[in-house]
């Protein structure tokens, strides 16, 4: 990828795969939150973060 968004794309890819990481950690769906990071971003990272650990 090149172009002036290039690098926007491949951080917002990483902090999607980031999240999925973290929520499979806390025993959640690592897909799903993959794909909502790829619209939430940064915020479903603090959503992860705060939410408890699931049972």
């Amino acid at each position: 990828m090149t172009g002036p968004g290039s690098g926007y794309a491949v951080g917002w890819g990483t902090l999607s795969l980031i999240n999925a990481g973290l929520a499979q950690g806390k025993n959640r769906r690592g897909l799903n939150w993959f794909l909502l990071a790829l619209i939430l971003g940064p915020v479903a990272t603090l959503l992860i973060v705060l939410l408890d650990a699931k049972d």
